[in-house]
């Protein structure tokens, strides 16, 4: 069995991971009010919301190629690449600026997550695995919430540009903590380490080498997938614009929407990983994905309580955001590590981009089409999940 990373470790990249997300916890609030200083139609406004996603998605690929060798110095890039993209969101350009501002972001939170998951992936897989996962996705969230809670606290006066500047201001510790967390890091192998690359020739092959299961593989794909569409559409559109446009809430309304959801997702992250371990993975994300395309139904339809309830229900079913991987990983070589996830992740951060894109091609006159859409494309993969376990199909997975 591979080891256990080292406490410390673990401790460094949850810091790492809740100073990094306080920014996307305080954007989506922000939205409504940058769409109207900037003047932007709902197209434009969604692919705003989108670059993050879209600069993700199409950075996964190189960034897993220069991880595998080069983790340490992802690390390093990565809170650079996340404040430049903030100064120039904020600095009052254009659409264009608007978009190449969120992007930078986007690349930079791509570095600092794949390189925390790699870091976790190389060394667990089997029991434990979902644990230490999602206390890693327990401090992001803990920033996300931070982030969306300094949206309530600061003075209605503070504009959208400046309560964002302040939501980046976290991201400066991670450049004080990179000594320790480079030193915490396992040693580079030996032999020669090329920029990119697919494997780590010199890694040491773990016992009981994963068996291949493409099915499997793919259903991981898609559950990553779908959670992400879902997540971007309700989190980055539906809910800051059904607030702000049917309900007629302000930044804090929306906001308080919002903490809900990540309240209870920081609630349920730890115990779900726990029983994850326990239950075995597939089983826990097929019960987690059928509550999610409830929770898609009542934030994309219901009325104002509704809608409250279904932000509850949106905050359980992202517990589930790393459990997808947990199965990905049960048929992964660890020298693959990088790769396998940068691919996962491409998936992923696809679905970032498209929710919130789609939603604006869309456009108000038909905000509860993709919501809609997603609710089915949930309930499928829930199910096929829980059909697969039930049939003994699937191996248990941390």
């Amino acid at each position: 069995m591979s080891r256990m990373p080292a406490p410390r470790l673990i401790v460094l990249l949850c810091v790492t991971g809740a100073t990094t997300t306080v920014s996307i916890g305080a954007f989506p609030a922000l939205l409504p009010e940058l769409g109207v200083a900037a003047g932007l139609a709902d197209w434009q406004l969604g692919a705003v919301a989108g670059a993050f996603g879209l600069a993700r998605m199409l950075t996964n690929v190189p960034a897993g190629l220069f991880i595998t060798h080069h983790l340490s110095r992802a690390l390093v890039l990565a809170p650079g690449l996340t404040l430049v993209g903030a100064l120039l969101l904020t600095a009052g350009g254009g659409f264009a600026a608007l978009m190449l501002g969120r992007a930078l972001m986007g690349v930079g939170h791509t570095l600092s997550m794949l390189a925390s998951l790699t870091a976790i992936l190389r060394q667990r897989a089997g029991p434990g695995l979902a644990s230490s996962l999602n206390a890693v996705e327990f401090s992001a969230m803990l920033g996300v919430l931070t982030g969306a809670t300094l949206l309530t606290m600061l003075p209605r006066s503070v504009s959208w540009a400046t309560a964002l500047l302040i939501a980046c201001v976290p991201v400066l510790a991670n450049l004080a903590l990179l000594p320790a967390l480079r030193r915490a890091l396992p040693a580079p192998g030996a032999g020669p380490r090329p920029l990119f690359a697919r494997s780590q020739a010199a890694a040491a092959p773990a016992a009981g080498a994963p068996q291949p299961a493409p099915f499997l593989g793919l259903l991981a794909v898609a559950a990553g997938a779908a959670i992400a569409v879902s997540y971007s559409t309700v989190e980055q559109f539906a809910i800051p614009l059904r607030g702000s446009r049917e309900f007629g809430l302000d930044r804090a309304g929306i906001a308080r929407l919002l903490m809900l959801s990540q309240v209870v997702d920081v609630a349920t992250l730890l115990p779900l990983g726990a029983l994850a371990d326990r239950r075995g993975t597939p089983v826990v994300l097929g019960g987690v994905l059928l509550v999610f395309a409830l929770a898609l139904g009542l934030v994309g339809f219901g009325s104002l309580p509704l809608l409250a309830v279904g932000c509850a229900l949106f905050g359980f079913s992202m517990a589930a955001w790393m459990l997808p991987l947990g199965i990905l990983r049960a048929v992964t070589p660890p020298a693959q590590v990088a790769w396998r996830t940068a691919l996962y992740r491409v998936s992923v951060d696809g679905g970032m981009f498209a929710g919130p894109f789609v939603s604006g091609l869309l456009g108000g006159s038909h905000a509860g089409v993709l919501p809609g859409v997603m609710m089915v494309i949930v309930a499928t993969i829930a199910v096929a999940l829980l059909v697969r376990a039930r049939l003994g199909a699937l191996p248990r997975s941390g």
